[in-house]
């Protein structure tokens, strides 16, 4: 891309407000970037609906055993795979279900690997790695929105027929027309010209969290408001899941951590066990035959 196409980008115009930023004081830096940062969720708000349909699609994947997998360079590339990572935890996921790709791998977490992010090529293969299929769904996150490490890889899905989207924060950005489902959240310049991990690494969080949260709400894996399918892999966490079952059953700390010993430690199933009063092998049938919704199980 040329400088002058470069400067055409809203992620890389200056804001006129921070002008003077290296002038302003602490507070007054404080307060501007404050100030910005409340237009984040007012730019989400009207790309909802290209949001919904990117969830509604991610579901459909899940139910055809596919995969929803991130794709990105820098900050985009890292908060995809942040996104994927807190799925196993939260949810209870597999660790292949939702998995996310950063142009020069995991080294680039910490570190720039100079030159990723701009070879389609390594888009490709890194998608041919992990033998990406036709039930996956590729979410290509670039705040420019024009990342070839990006674009490889959604042409390659689209060849091969994976679902694709995008999330980019700039209007008619290049990934959106190599992908079936894009979003584009303009957020506006920067309070630091160019520092996309600011506004635009706001909104691409934001988006995630929605993504992954409500997909994982359309296959079962909330009941209430309550993470289900938790995986307690440490105190904490135990602690936590037997407060979900309390809350779930309304019933006492000893019933649920009874429940929760009787389940082998699987929330849900307590959860089953205790609002059926069906026995383990009995609930995990109900549960099998509901597709992993409590509340049809009841």
């Amino acid at each position: 891309m040329t400088m002058s196409n470069l400067e055409n980008l809203t992620t890389e115009t200056r804001n006129p407000k921070t002008m003077h930023l290296d002038q302003m004081t602490i507070m007054d830096v404080l307060q501007t970037m404050n100030e910005e940062d409340r237009q984040v969720p007012l730019a989400i708000e009207k790309v909802m609906p290209q949001i919904e349909t990117v969830v509604a699609q991610i579901i459909q994947a899940f139910n055809k055993q596919g995969r929803l997998i991130y794709m990105g360079a820098g900050t985009s590339g890292r908060l995809g795979v942040l996104d994927a990572a807190e799925c196993v935890p939260t949810f209870g996921t597999d660790p292949e279900m939702v998995q996310g790709l950063i142009a020069g791998g995991m080294k680039a977490m910490t570190v720039a690997v100079e030159g990723a992010e701009d070879s389609e090529e390594l888009g490709r293969k890194d998608l041919e790695a992990i033998s990406l299929t036709a039930n996956d769904i590729v979410v290509g996150i670039a705040a420019s929105g024009r990342t070839p490490y990006v674009i490889g890889g959604l042409d390659y899905a689209t060849e091969i027929g994976a679902t694709t989207a995008t999330i980019s924060c700039n209007t008619d950005a290049a990934i959106s027309h190599h992908a079936t489902y894009p979003i584009e959240v303009e957020v506006g310049p920067e309070v630091l010209t160019g520092s996309t991990r600011l506004k635009s690494g706001t909104a691409q969080k934001l988006v995630l969290n929605m993504l992954s949260t409500v997909s994982m709400i359309g296959i079962g894996k909330v009941y209430k408001n309550l993470m289900v399918d938790v995986r307690p892999t440490n105190e904490k966490l135990v602690e936590r899941a037997k407060r979900i079952i309390m809350q779930a059953t309304e019933c006492s700390y000893e019933v649920a951590e009874a429940a929760f010993e009787a389940a082998d430690e699987n929330v849900k199933l307590a959860i089953v066990m205790i609002l059926t009063g069906e026995t383990k092998e009995l609930a995990s049938e109900k549960l099998l035959a509901a597709n992993g919704f409590i509340r049809q199980t009841l």
